[in-house]
Order: structure tokens, then sequence, then C-alpha cells
């Protein structure tokens, strides 16, 4: 598998906005490290529907997915 290089990883991150959008329950969408490589984050606010089948990468690039709980400002 060829090297995720930063340019690739943020073309990424823009399509997982893109797509768990559409779910009402993202929190957030990061780049972050997975041995090594660059992969994409995306928190949410709940766990999704059973039976939704989220995506583990996009164009290649490695997501992470971590249920956060809602975000308040302080």
């Amino acid at each position: 598998m060829p090297e995720i290089t930063l340019d690739r990883v943020r073309a990424a991150k823009e399509a997982a906005l893109r797509r768990f959008t559409k779910l009402g329950k993202v929190v957030g969408v990061g780049i972050t490290r997975v041995r090594g490589e660059y992969a994409v984050k995306v928190n949410l606010s709940e766990p999704v529907q059973p039976g939704v089948e989220l995506p583990t990468e996009i164009d290649g690039v490695p997501v992470r997915v971590e249920i956060t709980g809602p975000v308040r400002a302080r």
C-alpha cells in the first residue's frame, strides 16, 4: 500500500465529513495517526442505528470512529 500523504488524508477528511454528516451525529472530523500512518478520525455524539455500516476507509485512507458524546461549550 502506498504511503498516505497529508494531502491525501486531507481529501479523505473532506469526503468523510460529507459522508458522515448525513448521519447527523458528527461532532468532529480530524486527522490522526494509526500505526504510524495518517488516518481520518470521526467523532460521533452517539452510536449509529443498528445495521448502519460505517466505512473503515475512504479512498484508501483508514477511518477511525469514536463515540465521544455531545460536545458542549464550557
